[in-house]
C-alpha cells in the first residue's frame, strides 16, 4: 500500500494554478515519499502554459494537459513568483514556499 501525501493544487495571485507532486510514484529526485528535501519535482496541469516550465513537458504541444517531469525546485519557485506568489495550495519540501501578500 502507498503511504504518501498529495500536495493541494498551487493557486497563485494571478490565477495560475498547478499541481506540484514529490513521493515514490512522481516523477521527482529522490523518487521517495517525505523526504527531508526534493531537488526535483513533478509539475503537472498547469491552467495556463507557462514558459519557464515548457523545456520539461512531456507533451509541449499541450502544456495545460500535460505532466512536466523531473522539474527543479528552483524553477517551481521561479515560476510562483512570477505569477505573484502562492495564496492557496502546497509544495514539497525543499520548495521555499512564496506567499503571496
Amino acid at each position: 500500500m502507498f503511504k504518501f501525501k498529495m500536495n493541494k493544487k498551487v493557486v497563485c495571485k494571478d490565477g495560475f494554478s498547478m499541481s506540484v507532486q514529490a513521493n515514490s510514484t512522481s516523477y521527482c529526485s529522490p523518487r521517495i515519499s517525505n523526504a527531508d528535501r526534493y531537488t526535483d519535482v513533478e509539475v503537472g496541469f498547469p491552467n495556463e502554459s507557462e514558459d519557464l516550465l515548457l523545456e520539461y513537458a512531456e507533451d509541449p504541444d499541450s502544456p495545460t494537459e500535460t505532466v512536466y517531469p523531473y522539474v527543479p525546485t528552483t524553477v517551481v519557485s521561479l515560476v510562483i513568483a512570477k505569477h505573484g506568489g502562492m495564496i492557496e495550495g502546497e509544495v514539497p519540501a525543499g520548495i521555499p514556499i512564496l506567499e503571496a501578500m
